[in-house]
């Protein structure tokens, strides 16, 4: 199965991946810089980007560079913040039309270049120092993003159970960052920050397309210059399992939301990664899964159930939502499915068909650009290639005992349950 390929350049203070392709219409230009997650950083770094995107010193109003983009043939710039194991990505992506399927010869993919490193390398700013008014404006609107975590319990209950398992680790910390911490940044602190970060971040520039990659490499010779750096390299923080943890928080909600962590010891990259993938599809990843038979469809205990894998961590999360007195009835049979994922009471035809869902969701995802994208950086942030064919190859051939073996390492962390207000004295 030919799947398109990430050819990789060293160039000076980066990587260029080019990942040609005539599968989609569009060339997009992914920029992701990667830095360890850390309390005194996510705050300000979270803020970054949004500054970045809305101004730049050609461009010193938002209406001016979205009025640009349209002129562009409706070309999108935006911007994202995440953690993926214990680093904080922050990503830039510009999509914009390939001039092959234009009558216009304009050189579309030259002005992507440019207004990519007009937006990175040339922002609005005088006497070492952001726009004001940008900075404030960015800081409101970086506050709503983060009080919408609370607001919304489902995603409130699962960063609540990460904080509470993961505990004095790096991954405790919300990618989004602190309200408490946003006052205290200033445009002046904002710049220097911003300019730490291109000196000191491990930097990818991913271009996805149908292009001559003799061009792409002369448009990024020409736009972006960046110093040599020593990218800064993690070991993923293996936290020894102690005693389950359970915490109950109440809040004036009318259902529960049930959150379990668990711990695999097992990262993208590993040999029993894939038979880890496969086993939580069996566990409580798809609609096929023991979880929502079990606990949603035959005994009704939950609105919604599932299992999802953090791949460069090393844990399982599962999320339910369900009436507040079902708490211990919903955990006794959350844990009996595990049990039973142990115990290798699962069809061969429950593993084929786990087996094809997961080759589904990645072609699914590569169908896009940026989700092709996604699943190339898993090889930066682990350090170890893995190419998409074999990606799909090694998980076809996984046997049932590879599921069997990968399953008695996953081990019950933390037990957090969110819960209403009735029954305290």
């Amino acid at each position: 199965m030919a799947i398109a390929s990430d050819i990789a350049h060293a160039k000076e203070g980066y990587r260029l991946h080019l990942v040609n392709t005539d599968k989609y219409k569009t060339n997009s230009l992914v920029f992701k810089m990667k830095a360890p997650l850390s309390q005194e950083t996510v705050t300000i770094r979270s803020l970054l980007p949004y500054v970045l995107q809305s101004t730049t010193g050609k461009f010193p109003s938002s209406t001016q560079l979205r009025s640009y983009l349209d002129d562009l043939y409706g070309a999108n710039l935006y911007v994202d913040v995440t953690k993926k194991g214990e680093y904080h990505i922050i990503t830039f992506t510009m999509e914009i039309a390939n001039e092959k399927f234009l009558s216009d010869p304009a050189p579309l993919l030259e002005k992507g270049f440019e207004l990519l490193s007009e937006v990175i390398f040339h922002p609005n700013i005088s006497d070492n120092s952001f726009d004001t008014n940008t900075v404030n404006k960015e800081k409101r609107s970086l506050a709503q993003r983060i009080q919408s975590i609370y607001d919304d319990k489902m995603r409130y209950s699962a960063t609540r159970l990460v904080e509470v398992m993961c505990e004095n680790e790096p991954y405790a910390i919300d990618a989004s960052g602190r309200l408490e911490d946003l006052d205290n940044i200033t445009p002046e602190s904002l710049y220097s920050y911003y300019k730490k970060a291109l000196a000191e971040d491990e930097i990818d520039l991913y271009i996805i397309g149908d292009f001559q990659n003799e061009e792409v490499e002369q448009h990024a010779d020409r736009f972006i210059k960046l110093a040599n750096r020593i990218a800064q390299r993690i070991q993923p923080i293996q936290h020894k399992l102690g005693e389950e943890k359970q915490v109950v928080e109440r809040q004036d909600v009318k259902q529960g939301k049930l959150n379990i962590g668990y711990r695999t010891g097992i990262v993208y990259g590993d040999d029993d990664y894939f038979a880890l993938q496969l086993f939580n599809g069996l566990f409580g990843g798809f609609s096929h899964s023991k979880l929502f038979m079990n606990v949603r469809e035959k005994e009704s205990l939950a609105y919604y159930v599932s299992s999802r894998l953090e791949s460069h961590k090393g844990l399982m999360m599962v999320m339910s939502g369900i009436e507040n007195e079902n708490f211990e009835k919903a955990v006794n049979i959350i844990k009996e499915q595990l049990a039973e994922m142990k115990k290798g009471n699962f069809t061969d035809d429950d593993v084929e068909q786990t087996k094809a869902v997961v080759k589904n969701q990645i072609l699914e995802t590569i169908d896009v650009p940026r989700g092709l994208v996604e699943i190339l950086y898993h090889q930066v942030i682990s350090g170890k290639g893995i190419p998409l064919d074999e990606w799909i190859e090694r998980t076809e051939r996984t046997t049932r005992e590879e599921i069997i073996s990968a399953a008695q390492k996953v081990n019950l962390d933390t037990i957090y349950f969110l819960t209403g207000m009735e029954g305290q004295g």
